[in-house]
């Protein structure tokens, strides 16, 4: 055990710089305008933290909507398959993957945020769980610094402790509890509102919705139950988090929608509205082209098919001779 422990230890020690450096240069920029032990500094930090973050994980994020939204699509094809196939486990795999392949999809890529934000999420736990329970700091966070984080407080509660452990701390035990329902109502808004916009009709069924649909109420449950055990700053770490999600998830349903969902028909509503607002032409891609407006173009030019020289010297010949 000593030896999974020490890789584990050689693992995590990266990301305990690196979270470390951003936590106390977040600190020291907020200790010019707060007090450098208060607990609004420390919470600021966590935020400036959280939001340093999930901007780097940007790419991934739009990586995942893609896979997403690829997923979704291929859901009809995928059924198809699965009538085929239904016998033969392993064919249907091997045709399934290839025709993700064919798509350009990865179906793990939708979980790589989720799965890259795990070991950021425990190292800050590990870092800010240390400093509160043995005021010992890790990475370049002082042990000067963090006995300030195990002893400050926001709004009267310290914000180093956990609801489980608040030993009967009424107000830690309310803050805790508020941060754990703001982690329910988020995650379950993000992935509803992933369902009742950006899923077409034809994916509402199959093993995909029903995995979206268990999601849907099953990681509430994971955060509620994992969420009594976090100090009230990580607690912060992941509410913010979540409404970072949750935001970004809007805006890119909003601009960039799958076809054929209620999002999407949402757009196209928006885009008329707007258009005839000021006057203009509503574009291609928003209404399709009547069938009358193909049928009254004209034909296209076609280019008379260029000859090669033999077959230039051939023509004469096969004209016949000159009539006198």
């Amino acid at each position: 055990m000593s030896f999974f422990t020490s890789i584990g230890s050689f693992i995590m020690q990266p990301l305990y710089y690196a979270i470390s450096v951003v936590l106390v240069g977040w600190h020291n920029f907020w200790s010019l305008f707060l007090d450098a032990d208060s607990g609004a500094a420390w919470v600021l930090s966590i935020v400036g933290l959280t939001l340093v973050i999930r901007a780097a994980l940007i790419p991934l994020f739009v990586k995942q909507i893609k896979s997403s939204r690829n997923m979704q699509l291929l859901q009809p094809k995928v059924r198809e398959l699965q009538k085929k196939y239904g016998h033969d486990r392993e064919r249907l795999a091997q045709e399934t993957m290839a025709l993700y392949k064919e798509a350009g999809t990865n179906p793990f890529a939708s979980c790589l945020p989720l799965l890259l934000q795990m070991p950021i999420f425990l190292a800050l736990f590990r870092l800010l769980d240390q400093a509160a329970k043995h005021e010992e700091g890790r990475g370049i966070l002082s042990d000067e610094r963090a006995t300030e984080f195990a002893h400050s407080e926001l709004f009267g509660v310290q914000i180093s402790k956990t609801f489980i452990g608040a030993d009967g701390d009424l107000g830690v035990q309310i803050m805790a509890l508020i941060l754990v329902l703001a982690m329910l109502v988020t995650t379950f808004t993000t992935q509803r509102q992933l369902m009742t916009k950006n899923m077409p009709e034809s994916a509402m069924s199959g093993p995909y919705a029903q995995q979206q649909k268990m999601l849907l109420y099953v990681l509430p449950v994971v955060f509620a139950v994992g969420g009594v055990a976090f100090p009230i700053g990580v607690l912060f770490y992941w509410t913010v988090s979540n409404l970072w999600t949750m935001g970004q998830q809007f805006y890119v349903i909003r601009r960039n929608p799958a076809p054929g969902t209620p999002a999407a028909d949402a757009k196209n509503a928006r885009e008329k509205a707007k258009a005839a607002r000021k006057g203009q032409p509503v574009s291609s891609d928003v209404i399709e082209v009547e069938p009358e407006a193909v049928e009254d173009r004209p034909a296209p030019r076609v280019q008379p098919k260029r000859q090669t020289k033999s077959q230039r010297k051939k023509g004469p010949q096969s004209r016949g001779p000159k009539s006198s």
